[in-house]
């Protein structure tokens, strides 16, 4: 099904999103049936049942949700992902929703990508690998959704490329400038940079103004949410959507996981405000 919600743009909507809930905080929607609490049932629909509970309990606390196209798409659950995305727009608009695809490929190949993501999905915007440079962009920005390009990620081994000196600056610097720059002149941009690495979220933040980052790594992964706020906040205490998955998703596995989701939520949620909100 084709997702016909009208959409606001990235930026405008995250403003909205921001001002709407008092809150920094994405929950990463990952569902994995291993993980699912007892009280839910494994039938064909569990994936969705499970999401729409946690996003019932937790979508007055939140500014984002990022539903992770993997965890759909390994149990044939696409249509249940359309039926969240739309679920998500019409009922919580002041949300913000963010598909986290990482896509990455040639412009003809991004054209579909972008349809994928604007249209089936709805998304206000969508996570991309910028390896393959502008060009593989365009497509989503004639769409009219958001790129958030990755630019240093939370995981141990994105040191392997990321940290390479490019001419005296470490690579995912030269991507942060890039789109920045390039990038946001033609629609808009936001960038992935890890809890785990707050120096990098620093440097980023000094060199990218105001552009939205996507922070992913509190929680399950360790990154402290109060550093990465005090590293990558705008001035007005803005600017971040700090992302957790797991240690809200599976906070409990008894009957309670959606108030148990919700309690993760309020708590990250205070975690991550920045001085004066």
């Amino acid at each position: 099904m084709c997702n016909t919600v009208c959409r606001v743009g990235f930026h405008d909507q995250l403003q909205r999103s921001w001002a709407a809930t008092n809150s920094l905080l994405c929950v990463g929607l990952d569902p994995d049936p291993a993980r699912f609490p007892n009280a839910l049932d494994t039938g064909h629909d569990a994936a969705f049942r499970f999401c729409r509970e946690i996003i019932d309990a937790t979508a007055d606390v939140v500014c984002a949700f990022k539903p992770q196209i993997a965890y759909f798409a390994s149990q044939r659950e696409e249509p249940a992902l359309e039926q969240l995305c739309t679920y998500i727009l019409e009922t919580y608009p002041d949300v913000t929703l963010i598909l986290d695809a990482k896509r990455g490929d040639i412009g003809s190949t991004a054209e579909h990508y972008a349809r994928e993501a604007f249209g089936r999905y709805g998304a206000h915007a969508v996570t991309v690998n910028p390896y393959l440079g502008g060009d593989s962009v365009v497509p989503y920005f004639a769409h009219g959704g958001g790129v958030i390009a990755l630019c240093r990620t939370s995981n141990p081994g994105g040191d392997d490329l990321q940290a390479l000196d490019v001419g005296g600056r470490p690579l995912y610097m030269r991507v942060a400038e890039m789109v920045a720059g390039e990038w946001a002149a033609r629609g808009d941009c936001g960038l992935v940079v890890g809890a785990t690495y707050p120096d990098e979220l620093r440097r980023v933040r000094a060199a990218v103004g105001d552009l939205p980052i996507l922070v992913p790594g509190i929680g399950a992964q360790g990154g402290d949410p109060h550093a990465a706020v005090e590293a990558g906040a705008t001035a007005d205490g803005r600017g971040l959507i700090v992302s957790a998955s797991r240690s809200i998703l599976y906070a409990s596995s008894g009957d309670d996981f959606a108030e148990a989701a919700r309690q993760a939520a309020l708590d990250a949620r205070l975690a991550s405000l920045p001085a004066g909100w």
